[in-house]
């Protein structure tokens, strides 16, 4: 057991508190009630290890739907859901559209008829990727030790920052929430915790505008009663099979001895158990390397004919080739994901003969892997991704057998220069056309890239 001792804040922060300080997260005093004597706000955050633990987690509070909202203070009250088309995907729905059971990655016609008043948006990514990066931006100055995790997430080790902030953790957190509200117009919810894991679920217990604390030594009772699938990484098919073996809580896993993981759960049972009982040293890893990039797309309706399914291919190899630059990466290879009328996944992959980031070459592995799978079958969904990621440097320097590939270079560089200059309409492929008309309108600039849903 950790010992209680008085907590000593900076100078107008409030007095010392022993044994259970607390703070107002609207006005910042240090106090020891759950109301505030300095502002009323009963907005007071109060745990015996406030103002030791480091580790935070900052989420943005439904961050697509919350910019919309932010802009169109109409929608206020409004259901709002952020995505589009009859055969989409619902992108992210806002805390009202949820209410009636709508959530992300579910599919339009089941979140319009869960929630026929809702309001829908076309996501605008380049808006959100502009704010995502100014909040970004804030959370730099917190810490130079933060590991993004999406366009709206990241986690922080604020360890050793107090005499720069002149300000515990706590503190520094509460009052960035404030001015990310204040200036940006977005709320966001923190968890604070001794290891990422921890701040990750203390982060999501309390939104919006949460802010949680979790100890280390109240880890293990507090997650005991929760259901297997609180941690991230257990999903649907691993909940299943944990199931099936009586293992539906926490405290279930909490129970066995690493040797009884191993045995009735395979390699990533101690894990799992280590996890349960809320054991995390993953440092925070300013270096954390993209793991995936890629690109996909819902049609509208079911896509038999080959040339439709490159057609469609053409724009997301466009896409990936953008994203990859983006993040200065190449694409040591391709892999290539298909979705049949019937929800079938099929992923095929595929080894490029060297690194590279222009389209033209995605396109031709992809294309060779599609003509593979579209034989008459209807898909409802493509999309393509590279991997392995290796770094920008090493694409497409070709030899002297190989001529074309700094041609090619050369001539997708200056298609990326017209489009930074004059937008991504002014010039395109004609693989991207059908007839004499564009499908559909140049893809939109792409969000950060994506650890978790939103």
């Amino acid at each position: 057991m950790a010992t209680r001792r008085a907590y000593a804040v900076p100078p107008g922060f409030g007095p010392l508190c022993d044994p259970v300080p607390g703070l107002c997260r609207d006005c910042l005093a240090v106090i020891e009630a759950d109301r505030c004597a300095a502002c009323d706000s009963t907005r007071v955050v109060r745990h015996p290890e406030l103002f030791d633990l480091t580790i935070a987690h900052i989420d943005c509070d439904a961050f697509y739907a919350s910019v919309e909202k932010r802009d169109r203070p109409d929608l206020e009250a409004r259901p709002v859901i952020v995505g589009g088309g009859v055969r989409g995907v619902v992108t992210a729905a806002c805390y009202v559209a949820r209410m009636y059971g709508v959530r992300s990655a579910m599919p339009m016609f089941k979140a319009l008829k869960a929630c026929p008043d809702a309001v829908v948006i076309p996501p605008d990514f380049a808006k959100y990727v502009a704010i995502g990066r100014q909040i970004r931006a804030m959370m730099a100055k917190l810490t130079p030790v933060l590991q993004p995790l999406s366009i709206d997430e990241a986690v922080l080790d604020l360890a050793g920052t107090e005499a720069l902030h002149g300000a515990p953790p706590a503190v520094v957190l509460a009052r960035f929430a404030r001015e990310t509200e204040g200036t940006v117009g977005l709320t966001v919810s923190i968890g604070l915790a001794p290891n990422r894991l921890l701040a990750k679920i203390a982060a999501d217990r309390d939104k919006p505008r949460g802010f949680t604390v979790i100890g280390a030594n109240e880890a293990v009772s507090l997650l005991t009663s929760e259901p297997v699938r609180l941690l991230p990484g257990i999903g649907p098919a691993l909940a299943r099979k944990l199931a099936t073996q009586g293992i539906t809580l926490l405290g279930h896993l909490q129970a066995l001895t690493e040797r009884e993981a191993q045995r009735r759960l395979g390699g990533d049972g101690p894990s799992l158990v280590r996890r349960a009982r809320g054991e995390d040293d993953r440092p925070v890893d300013p270096g954390r390397e993209t793991k995936s990039i890629s690109a996909e797309t819902t049609f509208d309706s079911d896509l038999t004919r080959p040339t439709d399914l490159e057609r469609h291919l053409w724009r997301l190899s466009e896409k990936l080739a953008r994203r990859l630059r983006e993040n200065e990466l190449c694409a040591g290879g391709i892999v290539l994901k298909l979705k049949t009328a019937a929800f079938e996944t099929r992923t095929r992959t595929a080894r490029l003969p060297s690194p590279t980031v222009l389209p033209d070459r995605l396109f031709e592995m992809g294309r060779s892997l599609l003509a593979r799978e579209a034989t008459g079958m209807a898909f409802r969904l493509i999309g393509i991704g590279a991997s392995p990621l290796l770094p920008l440097a090493d694409a497409d320097h070709g030899d002297l057998a190989d001529l074309e590939t700094p041609r090619r270079a050369a001539t997708q560089a200056a298609i990326d220069a017209l489009h930074q200059r004059f937008g991504a309409g002014v010039i395109s492929r004609g693989r991207g056309w059908e007839g004499a008309g564009v499908v559909s309108p140049p893809p939109p600039p792409d969000p950060l890239p994506q650890a978790e849903g939103e």
